[in-house]
């Protein structure tokens, strides 16, 4: 049987058990819960398993609503499911992802029994990636934007690095305010150390981006040819998505793009 992991005194999680090269240890189904309170909010209900479900379930009822982080599939195979076995409505940005509901928006408050979320859009994962911030406890949900472990794949033509970019650097700015102090990410261990995180992140993104440029100019034609070059350090089961990362830089790039049809 599956437990939840407590991680704050409004929030724990359930993993699916979907790991791999992607997922890292699987999927993190996030349960939110104002202490004291009866309803829950779950957070990316994960994959269609119906084992993780009653999991979630035996720790999430009764659940006042469902939220979506974005529209992989490791996140949103169960809405259908869950949905049916819980009778809460469920919010995401994307419509598709949305049941008996209103999609979410960028900048409101959920209020869910007393417990408050706000909503940060944080595109660039894809282009309906959220991330949740915990009023009560200062706690970042990220989904995928920043996993606990690695770094996350841009993937053209969803996957955009000018906005991703831009996410990260909102993200910061919460950190510095002090209303980040931990982030709960979709896969991988719960970060303690958020700024160090993001500013790692920012870092790499910024190398990527100048060891493509240079293997443009050092004559590289293909994005393939620029995975060789650039992600030679990467497991080759990755270089499918390293592509897909390229051809979302070369696009961020702008000039170098017109080289490759992106």
């Amino acid at each position: 049987m599956t437990h939840a992991t407590t991680v704050t005194d409004r929030a724990s999680y359930v993993l699916a058990a979907n790991p791999g090269i992607m997922t890292l240890d699987g999927t993190n189904t996030w349960i939110l819960r104002e202490p004291g309170a009866g309803r829950s909010v779950v957070v990316d209900p994960g994959p269609g398993d119906e084992a993780h479900l009653q999991s979630v379930l035996r720790v999430a009822e009764p659940v006042g609503l469902i939220l979506f982080t974005h529209r992989h599939f490791d996140h949103t195979e169960a809405l259908g499911r869950f949905t049916e076995l819980t009778g809460a409505s469920a919010r995401s940005i994307d419509p598709e992802f949305t049941h008996d509901a209103e999609p979410l928006v960028g900048g409101e408050t959920i209020a869910v029994d007393g417990l408050e979320i706000e909503v940060i859009a944080t595109p660039g994962h894809t282009t309906d990636s959220v991330c949740f911030r915990l009023v009560g406890d200062d706690s970042l949900l990220s989904g995928d934007t920043i996993l606990g472990r690695g770094t996350t794949v841009i993937a053209h033509p969803d996957g955009v690095l000018g906005p991703y970019l831009d996410s990260l650097a909102h993200i910061r700015e919460l950190i510095e305010e002090g209303l980040v102090a931990r982030i709960l990410p979709g896969h991988g261990p719960v970060i303690d150390d958020p700024a160090a995180v993001v500013d790692f992140y920012l870092e790499h993104r910024a190398e990527r981006l100048d060891q493509v440029r240079a293997a443009v100019d050092a004559g590289a034609t293909t994005p393939r040819e620029v995975v060789e070059k650039v992600y030679r350090d990467v497991d080759k089961a990755l270089w499918g998505a390293a592509e897909l990362s390229v051809a979302a830089q070369l696009d961020h790039l702008g000039p170098h793009s017109s080289r490759f049809g992106v």
